[in-house]
C-alpha cells in the first residue's frame, strides 16, 4: 500500500513539474494528436482546453476518454500505447 501511494506522489510531482507540460505536448505531438488537435483553438478536432471544460466535474471523464481513444469509437485510433493514453488524458483533463 505506501509503495502504491509513493508510486501516485512521484506521478503527481512529475505531472506537475515545470517540463512536464511540455513533455505531455511533445508526446501528443508523437502520437498524432496535434494533427487534429491544439491546446487552444479548433483544428479537425476540438481544442484540448474545450475537451477538459466539457468533462470538467465528471468523475468517469478519464475513462470514458481513454476507452474512446484506445477502442476507436467515437475517434480514429490512436498511436499511443495505454499507458500514454492515459497520461495525455489526465494532461488535457487537467486544463
Amino acid at each position: 500500500m505506501k509503495m502504491i501511494i509513493a508510486s501516485v506522489a512521484a506521478s503527481i510531482a512529475l505531472a506537475t513539474a515545470p517540463g512536464a507540460a511540455s513533455a505531455q505536448e511533445e508526446l501528443a505531438k508523437s502520437s498524432g494528436c496535434l494533427n487534429c488537435h491544439a491546446t487552444d483553438t479548433k483544428k479537425m478536432g476540438p481544442s484540448f482546453k474545450e475537451i477538459s471544460a466539457k468533462y470538467k466535474g465528471k468523475p468517469d471523464a478519464a475513462a470514458k476518454l481513454e476507452t474512446s481513444l484506445t477502442t476507436a469509437k467515437g475517434h480514429p485510433a490512436v498511436k499511443a500505447s495505454a499507458a500514454d493514453v492515459k497520461s495525455l488524458v489526465k494532461w488535457v483533463l487537467a486544463m
